[in-house]
């Protein structure tokens, strides 16, 4: 057999396990990746349904052999906990401002960015990229000392306001670099059909930006959601949001298991229910400008 055959041999022998590779043995296998990543969130699932003696004495698996054990009490105690209940709403009063701010805020100056002339616009768009890299850390105790000369310390204001100011600078870039590919006719044929830059804006760069914007407001609203730093340092400790709640009942862990349990599961499920409403438009935003 000649080098030429040995190649030939060779390359139709890749083909053919790509092509096994492409079927049902590599379908099985991301099943098991996926059953693989989804285990912790069925552990807590199990444990959420679970007395608290049960998961004291045996792991979240005794259920298949017990099912016996799963019971919708923890949740009826999970209601009838006021902590855990103002918690989630002062969640949803934190989330939904500053995911809605940073959309509107950001969709705005990333048009202005991407369209409008002014003098130094190139070098403040610089400024904003800048600020990408500076940490939340960094920020903490400057911000700590003003929102207490301004009186917004522990409030429920100051931690939207705290969420917002770091959530444009990425809004801005994002958007900004997303609107830059509109075509120019196209904004250049609405002006001269006597479209001002407020229409053109909500006519035409809108509807064309609405994968984008569904991306940036779901990467928000899950940071927001998610945050417990910024929360625990600023947020009004009489009515903490969950993950500074859960926190708190893990120090009194022993006595709060029934609690904590399907408090951890409803926090963690709520972000999850609003990536999956909106998971086609986050595609389409990520996939945005891939292929031209």
């Amino acid at each position: 057999m000649t080098l030429t055959d040995g190649a030939k041999s060779g390359r139709s022998l890749g083909a053919r396990l790509a092509a096994r590779a492409g079927g049902g043995v590599m379908r099985v296998l991301l099943v098991l990746v996926a059953l693989f990543w989804l285990m912790p969130t069925i552990g807590l699932l199990l444990s959420s349904l679970r007395g608290p003696s049960d998961i004291a004495a045996t792991g979240w698996w005794k259920v298949f052999t017990a099912p016996t054990e799963l019971t919708f009490d923890n949740y009826s105690r999970l209601l009838d906990n006021p902590t855990i209940t103002h918690s989630l709403l002062s969640t949803v009063l934190i989330t939904v401002p500053a995911t809605l701010l940073v959309v509107v805020i950001g969709s705005f100056a990333g048009y202005v960015f991407a369209w409008m002339e002014f003098p130094g616009r190139d070098w403040l768009f610089l400024v904003v990229v800048g600020l990408l890299v500076v940490p939340v850390q960094v920020a903490l105790i400057p911000v700590s000392k003003l929102f207490g000369a301004i009186g917004v310390f522990e409030t429920t204001f100051g931690v939207i306001m705290f969420h917002t100011a770091f959530g444009l600078p990425f809004a801005i870039f994002l958007l900004r670099n997303f609107f830059a590919e509109i075509p120019r006719e196209l904004l250049e044929a609405a002006r001269l059909d006597g479209a001002g830059e407020i229409r053109l804006f909500t006519r035409v760069v809108l509807p064309l930006g609405g994968p984008a914007i569904a991306s940036l407001g779901i990467f928000q609203f899950l940071w927001v959601w998610n945050d417990m730093l910024v929360a625990l340092i600023f947020a009004d400790s009489g009515s903490p949001p969950i993950t500074v709640a859960l926190q708190q009942q893990v120090r009194q862990f022993g006595n709060n298991i029934d609690v904590l349990a399907p408090g951890a599961f409803v926090s963690m499920v709520i972000p999850l229910a609003v990536f999956f409403a909106f998971q086609r438009q986050f595609v389409s935003g990520v996939m945005a400008g891939a292929v031209k």
